[in-house]
Parts: structure tokens; C-alpha cells; sequence
């Protein structure tokens, strides 16, 4: 992986936190500890080839049901 696809990668995951905490009302950290306990950041980097090349809302649906189906409960 380039420097470029890592500083693309983090953008995109920044983006995602952010978009998710303002979905769900939270600050930027606690989305991003609610993403980090139920393993989404590690979701959107596995996943970043497909998760990118949908829109951001999408992410973050998809953010949430794969949070949800590891114990999270934001709905």
C-alpha cells in the first residue's frame, strides 16, 4: 500500500466517523469509540475497496448494521 491509499484509506474512515456521529447525535469521539469497541473502523479498512465506491450514507448504514450484529445497540 502507497501513501497514497493509506492517507485516502484515513480520510475515508475520518469522513465515516464523522458522518456517523452526526447521524446519531454523538461527538466525533464517541462515535469513533462505539465504531473501535464494535470493530467498524476495522470493517471500513477490510472493506475499503467496496465501501468506497458507494456514498457515505451507505457506509454509514452499513456501519451501523455491522456494529449492531457485534453488540452495539445504536439503532
Amino acid at each position: 500500500m502507497d501513501k497514497q491509499e493509506i492517507r485516502n484509506r484515513v480520510e475515508y474512515i475520518v469522513v465515516c466517523v464523522s458522518e456517523f456521529a452526526k447521524r446519531f447525535k454523538l461527538t466525533n469521539q464517541q462515535a469513533y469509540a462505539y465504531l473501535r469497541r464494535f470493530t467498524g473502523i476495522d470493517f471500513l479498512n477490510e472493506f475499503y475497496d467496496v465501501e468506497h465506491t458507494q456514498s457515505i450514507e451507505s457506509a454509514v448504514d452499513d456501519l451501523q448494521i455491522y456494529c449492531y450484529n457485534r453488540g452495539g445497540r445504536i439503532s
